[in-house]
């Protein structure tokens, strides 16, 4: 079985922590661990992320006036009180449909 580069680089560092009979020596290690382990880990699942965000469209369902969906007992309190708070015209649609026009 073949070990990863990282995987190697990491067993190295546990083995020199094991035997270091510094004080520091803890310190340096966990230092070592995140630039060899944790900074490439979060780079991999930053550009898996980005590479899924593009692969997949962004259209939204089509509307349907569901009345269990769209309850509005009273208004938002700000702007013209339709729009909740995080309102985004391209994802969430208002009681009577979507506002822009690519859907």
């Amino acid at each position: 079985m073949a070990l990863s580069p990282t995987a190697v680089a990491a067993r190295r560092v546990f083995a020199a922590a094991a035997h270091s009979g510094q004080e520091g020596g803890s310190v340096r290690t966990w230092k070592i661990l995140s630039f060899v382990v944790a900074m490439p880990g979060v780079a991999l699942c930053m550009a898996n992320a980005y590479l899924k965000m593009h692969a997949h469209s962004h259209d939204a369902p089509e509307f349907v006036p569901y009345a269990h969906l769209q309850l509005r007992t009273k208004r938002f309190p700000w702007g013209d009180g339709n729009h909740s708070l995080f309102h985004n015209p391209h994802t969430n649609a208002l009681p009577d449909g979507y506002e822009s026009p690519h859907h």
